[in-house]
């Protein structure tokens, strides 16, 4: 739940800011979004380096995959550069429609997760459903912008 208060919270506050002065760049819903889903990769990228979140993130990795630390360390990066292109006004909608790809890609670690009871345990699985179509959404609002 908390890299959606993050995206919430901070693509308001980014919004409001965009309202209250001349900032052009925030002046619209996909720029204040790109700045909310910086935000919160930022966010969920921590839990890829911090124990004992990379511990639990590790054991979501299946194991059908190679090297599962490695996996988490790469994604954790990747989420990082995903934040910072997205603040990057000409390179947000492609940092977007990468970091929308890499969450396609990352989901079937959450079913396992949930299915196996492995994990990051913070929600079940349709509600983490729901809030993945979300975070997707907000990735394709910045995309098309």
């Amino acid at each position: 739940m908390a890299p959606f208060i993050a995206l919430a919270v901070v693509t308001a506050l980014a919004r409001l800011i965009g309202w209250l002065t001349d900032l052009a760049w925030l002046d619209s819903w996909p720029r204040a979004v790109a700045v909310g889903l910086a935000a919160m990769f930022t966010l969920t990228a921590s839990a890829h380096f911090a124990e004992p979140r990379r511990s639990a993130l590790i054991a979501m990795v299946p194991p059908s995959l190679p090297n599962a630390p490695a996996l988490v360390a790469l994604t954790g990066v990747l989420e990082l550069a995903g934040a910072v292109g997205l603040l990057i006004p000409a390179t947000a909608p492609v940092a977007a429609a990468c970091l929308f790809v890499l969450l396609l890609v990352m989901f079937p670690a959450n079913v396992r997760a949930a299915r196996a009871d492995l994990g990051i345990k913070t929600m079940p699985l349709p509600a983490r459903t729901v809030l993945q179509g979300l975070f997707l959404a907000a990735c394709g609002l910045v995309v098309l912008g």
